[in-house]
Order: structure tokens, then C-alpha cells, then sequence
């Protein structure tokens, strides 16, 4: 048994087997968070797609406050622990097991600067986060375009979270081929309607994707369950 809470944007809460995930905490300054970083139950792990604003967020501040590993590239993570949270770095292709669940960084293809690092030391290659716990497969494809490399998870994934705001990432047509590509059961529409040049109409996707997956479209505080 899976839970999956959209927080707004690209951040999302599992919870499974009494152990909480949070990924890409964007909730200060966020105008589409329904919640605060203080409002958070405990939190055992926060995963990074990369470090943009609007991603990295409140990551290294939750993960102080919960005594929670931050879990991303390696460049990323060592930008994490310079400001003083726990890490476990890893990197593309990658796999590894915790005590919550396992965690496989795949290829995003976006930008790799890191938001606070003034000297770009810390810019690394963003990443898609495949995470398996509770006995279901969730891919946070972070911000991403198209790739031919989403084939390679075809049959795998029980849950896709796919942007499909356009400008910065896939727009709707490119989601719907993406959700072509993996096959999942279930696909959740994120990173659209933060801003203004990320407007997007959720219906429109559920409507191209069709009967190729079951569309699930959360507003920010609701969950999904999957079981």
C-alpha cells in the first residue's frame, strides 16, 4: 500500500510502510504549496530531481529539522551537505537500497545549475527518481524532455508523475508520448499552472492520453492510494 500527496508543482509525499519520502520540496514561495515546510509530518528521506529553485526548495532545511538523508547526484548531495544536511550521493544509472524502499536515478534532460551555488561547483546532471516502495513504482521524471530513454522503463512503473507545462519542460503532446514510452498504470500530471508561463489544462492531457493509462489529476493537499 502506496500513498502519494501532491504538495503543488513537482512535490510529492510517499508514504509506505510507516516511512514518509518527500521529493523536491518546493514549498516556501511556492504559490501553488498547500502546506508550509513546518506543517510536514516526520520525514525520513527528501529526494532531489536537481537543483533548481523550484525543486531543491526547502530540502536541506527539512532534512535538518527531521534528521532526514537527502538522497541526489552526487554534486547536488555534497552542495546539501556543505550546508550542513545528511546524504547519500549517487548518480545516473544508479540504484540503491534503503530502509524504506529503493531508489534508481534515470536521465532527465533539462539544466544542472544549483540554486545558492554562487562559484558553479555544485552543477550537476538532473535526474528522473524511479522509487519502489510498498510494493508499487513511482517515476518522478523531475523536469525533463522527451527522451528516448523513458522506453527502458516500459512495463516497470505502477505510477508516473510527468511534467506538462511546456517552456521548461515537456509540453502536453510530449507527456502524452512519454506516457506511451513507460506504459504505467497510473499518471499524474505536475508542474503546470505555478506560473504563468507553465499554463497547462490538465483535462486536455487526460483526454490525449486516452485509455494508454488511468489519469489522475491532484490538486495540491489531495492523495492518491494505491494498493
Amino acid at each position: 500500500m502506496l500513498t502519494l500527496t501532491f504538495h503543488g508543482h513537482a512535490c510529492f509525499l510517499i508514504e509506505a510502510d510507516d516511512r514518509r519520502i518527500l521529493i523536491d520540496p518546493f514549498l516556501t514561495g511556492n504559490p501553488a504549496a498547500d502546506i508550509g515546510p513546518d506543517k510536514l509530518p516526520k520525514i525520513d528521506a527528501v529526494l532531489l530531481s536537481h537543483g533548481h529553485g523550484d525543486h531543491l526548495g526547502d530540502a536541506v532545511a527539512i532534512a535538518t529539522k527531521h534528521g532526514a538523508t537527502v538522497v541526489a547526484t552526487y554534486e547536488l548531495a555534497q552542495f546539501c551537505n556543505d550546508q550542513g544536511a545528511t546524504v547519500h550521493s549517487m548518480h545516473i544509472g544508479g540504484a540503491h537500497r534503503f530502509p524504506w524502499g529503493t531508489v534508481k536515478l534515470v536521465p532527465a534532460f533539462h539544466g544542472g545549475a544549483v540554486e545558492g551555488d554562487l562559484t558553479g561547483k555544485y552543477t550537476t546532471n538532473p535526474c528522473g527518481l524511479v522509487v519502489t516502495a510498498g510494493g508499487k513504482t513511482v517515476y518522478h521524471t523531475g523536469d525533463t524532455a522527451l527522451t528516448v530513454e523513458m522506453r527502458l522503463l516500459e512495463g516497470r512503473v505502477d505510477v508516473m508523475l510527468v511534467p506538462i507545462g511546456d517552456n521548461y519542460t515537456m509540453g502536453i503532446d510530449d507527456a502524452v508520448r512519454a506516457i506511451e514510452f513507460v506504459k504505467p498504470q497510473i499518471a499524474i500530471p505536475m508542474h503546470y499552472n505555478t506560473f504563468d508561463v507553465i499554463k497547462a489544462d490538465p483535462q486536455e492531457f487526460r483526454r490525449k492520453v486516452g485509455n494508454r493509462a488511468d489519469v489522475v489529476i491532484l490538486r495540491p493537499g489531495e492523495s492518491l492510494k494505491h494498493s
